[in-house]
């Protein structure tokens, strides 16, 4: 079984927290794909995480670039996983495809959307219910992670 993480988004946007979320996974030399719930979605990060940082970017490619195989992180809008990724984020309401061939499972929503958060409730039953081991985590005043559940 996964291990299924939900990040609740209190204090920064998905903007603000994904990228360094990314960055976790490729310090423990992971690879991840992320699920966009909108092509527009995927789009803006597609070009926020080569200029994320003045002093870094986070290697990615996203779907039919022609790179997918290559680079540690993948973005997409679909349930493929051309980098063999071990870690699945799902974004904007994405819906997963089956997260047992992963590590990691992580949902990430925004608390201040109340469809969101319906949805991501929803979720973790789901989820909970495969018998996957779930964590919550919501954001601190810092913008950083606690653990809740």
């Amino acid at each position: 079984m996964s291990d299924i993480f939900f990040y609740h988004l209190t204090e920064h946007t998905l903007e603000q927290s994904l990228p360094g979320l990314l960055e976790k996974c490729l310090d423990r030399d992971w690879r991840a794909c992320v699920q966009f719930g909108s092509r527009e979605r995927l789009e803006l990060f597609d070009a926020l995480l080569w200029t994320w940082r003045d002093e870094s970017f986070l290697p990615h490619s996203a779907v039919r670039d022609g790179r997918e195989t290559r680079h540690p992180i993948f973005l997409t809008g679909e349930a493929d996983n051309p980098n063999n990724a071990v870690v699945r984020f799902m974004v904007d309401g994405a819906e997963p495809p089956s997260l047992e061939p992963y590590t990691r499972g992580i949902y990430i929503f925004d608390g201040h959307d109340a469809e969101a958060v319906a949805q991501a409730r929803e979720r973790w039953k789901l989820e909970k219910a495969a018998g996957h081991e779930i964590t919550y985590w919501q954001q601190n005043a810092r913008g950083g992670w606690e653990r809740k559940a």
